[in-house]
């Protein structure tokens, strides 16, 4: 069976992205952006990389940007291209993404991760840098954004957004992690209070207002969104972050099906790989491999009420029109 006996037998810690070109508007780092140069490689199952995929779709990036969308359950090479004809990235012509890291740099220090952008004429990865893609496609990639899109990192509010998402990438976004590959009790345990501690002090705040800063959706938001729709799916139970499911806390519960029902962020959740990958790829947390047959979807599309709070979900623009037939998520595998 595919997995990773590692995880849970180390401490773990998040590993900065070694490819930290960027795609920028004049081109400084020699990657301009162009419309259909590059290919955005990702996984359904991971938070980071559903990052970008929020991002693309709420700025109309579709057919500026291809993409990949990788098996989420890998083998000793990582992440490949299993769910394409002829197990191959129909774009790319490649087997596994650490084809595109190994035409950039052979012998790369580091591990193969997503989300990556490759350019396609090359075959070469560009980045794997995770915190600024989002950033990239919100603010170098106007010119190609589509009409009506959302400011998602508005520069009055740039200050603020950084803090909010710097806190909670540190105790919520990779302190789930820290929790569920902790090796010592102690290790475990402030992992954990610290998980709930910051979504104790986030309760409040979006008590009082429906996003995280400011009336809009911004990239806070999409940050926050991506660890929680996953929350009680895996990190409750296989990362042991269990002092409440998500679903007993009334604020964050309606907060997260709220966005889950805007345009953009559930119509890329894909609830299927999510588990698999989680259950499946760490072996060394859950040898067994069994994929739990819950939480029970459905409560996701009931009524959260937080348009009572007020707020503008794509400020002064509009909301997506659907995927592309060929990247929904099939209905079955979508709460």
């Amino acid at each position: 069976m595919p997995g990773n006996r590692a995880y849970g037998t180390k401490t773990f810690k998040r590993s900065k992205a070694h490819f930290a070109d960027r795609i920028t508007a004049d081109g400084r780092d020699g990657w301009p952006v162009e419309a259909g140069r590059y290919r955005l490689v990702v996984s359904r199952a991971c938070p980071w990389a559903s990052r970008s995929l929020v991002s693309r779709r709420l700025l109309g990036l579709e057919s500026a940007l291809s993409l990949a969308v990788a098996d989420p359950i890998q083998d000793d090479r990582s992440w490949r291209f299993t769910l394409d004809p002829d197990d191959r990235d129909p774009v790319l012509g490649i087997r596994y993404l650490s084809e595109a890291y190994e035409r950039r740099e052979p012998g790369h220090p580091g591990g193969v991760s997503v989300p990556a952008v490759v350019d396609v004429p090359s075959g070469e990865l560009v980045t794997n840098d995770y915190q600024r893609i989002t950033l990239d496609l919100a603010t170098e990639w106007t010119a190609l954004h589509r009409d009506g899109a959302p400011d998602l990192y508005p520069q009055p509010l740039r200050d603020e957004i950084d803090s909010v998402m710097a806190d909670v990438y540190e105790d919520v976004n990779n302190g789930v992690y820290r929790a569920g590959f902790a090796t010592e009790q102690k290790e475990y345990e402030e992992a954990c209070a610290g998980v709930f501690r910051r979504l104790e002090l986030l309760t409040p705040r979006l008590s009082r207002q429906r996003y995280l800063v400011g009336d809009t959706i911004t990239e806070a938001d999409i940050r926050l969104f991506t660890t929680l729709v996953r929350f009680d799916a895996v990190y409750h139970g296989h990362f042991k972050c269990n002092r409440w499911k998500l679903t007993e806390n009334p604020v964050l519960w309606a907060y997260v099906r709220d966005l889950y029902q805007t345009p953009g962020f559930g119509d890329t959740v894909d609830f299927d790989h999510i588990k698999r990958h989680y259950y499946r790829v760490h072996s060394g947390i859950n040898p067994t491999g069994i994929v739990p047959l819950g939480p029970d979807p459905a409560g996701w599309l009931t009524a959260h009420h937080r348009e009572e709070l007020g707020g503008r979900p794509f400020g002064d623009g509009t909301p997506p029109g659907p995927p592309p037939a060929d990247e929904r998520v099939p209905a079955q595998e979508q709460s």
